[in-house]
């Protein structure tokens, strides 16, 4: 079987097309993506110290209030992961759409900066980045922190308790990323949902805004039933494989 076919029972010839024309194209990926480097996702058990807990027991501010240290320390332990993480496949096949794509934006529910370390330069954080840490009263970033044996540290500025710099359950989206990320959505040519459930709002609607304003929307995951129906398309497959094959069919070396 010669590339071009192997491609296009990976991705449909139609989509590439609408891909090579495109001038506008929004990302929003999920925990999907990131697993296919190794970090668990949210739905899936936890291991060791941990595996008696659930994240939406341990990712609140009433968890932090009435356990900050147990709270911190499975933050610690999940930003260990993150830092033996690599980007994959799947990450790297964005970075060579943005090159190819006037205008293009990328819109993460991740907080492992796996995009940027693969060279995405434009990506909007919707739930934060577990590399930084904020003052919990403040609510401001705290850069270059002193090491303390105080767990979780406190706020050089005010005395408060530092937290991780992510949203958690009940807190509200950062509102300037996620008015960035709706105008990115509505202004699509081609949107692609990439390794999220499309469950957790508001960041689902971003594929119905996206859909309403009439762009073809890629849904791209392993809990989807495939749909070919242009302009929509659901794709039940790994971003690791799906995503470099449709790079290299819409733009050949």
């Amino acid at each position: 079987m010669d590339m071009h076919n192997a491609f296009s029972q990976i991705v449909p010839p139609e989509l590439v097309k609408t891909l090579r024309t495109a001038q506008r194209v929004t990302v929003l990926t999920g925990a999907g993506i990131s697993a296919e480097s190794g970090l668990p996702t949210f739905r899936d058990p936890m291991t060791g110290l941990w595996e008696k807990y659930r994240p939406e027991d341990l990712a609140t501010p009433q968890a932090f209030r009435r356990n900050p240290r147990l709270v911190w320390e499975w933050y610690a332990w999940r930003r260990e992961l993150v830092s033996q993480a690599t980007p994959n496949a799947g990450h790297r096949a964005l970075v060579t759409i943005e090159q190819h794509i006037p205008e293009f934006m990328l819109v993460t529910q991740n907080v492992d900066s796996l995009h940027q370390q693969a060279g995405s330069q434009r990506v909007i954080e919707l739930h934060g980045n577990i590399r930084r840490t904020k003052c919990f009263d403040e609510n401001v970033v705290v850069e270059n922190r002193e090491e303390s044996e105080e767990v979780p540290p406190r706020c050089p500025r005010c005395g408060g308790m530092l937290r991780p710099d992510v949203v958690w359950f009940g807190e509200s989206l950062p509102a300037q990323a996620f008015q960035t990320a709706v105008e990115a959505a509505v202004h699509a040519d081609v949107f692609f949902a990439i390794g999220t459930s499309g469950t957790v709002e508001p960041a689902a609607s971003l594929a119905r805004v996206a859909q309403r304003f009439g762009a073809t929307v890629v849904i791209l995951n392993l809990d989807v039933k495939p749909l070919e129906a242009p302009p929509l398309y659901h794709i039940n497959g790994r971003a690791g494989i799906v995503l470099p094959a449709l790079v290299h069919a819409a733009w050949p070396e």
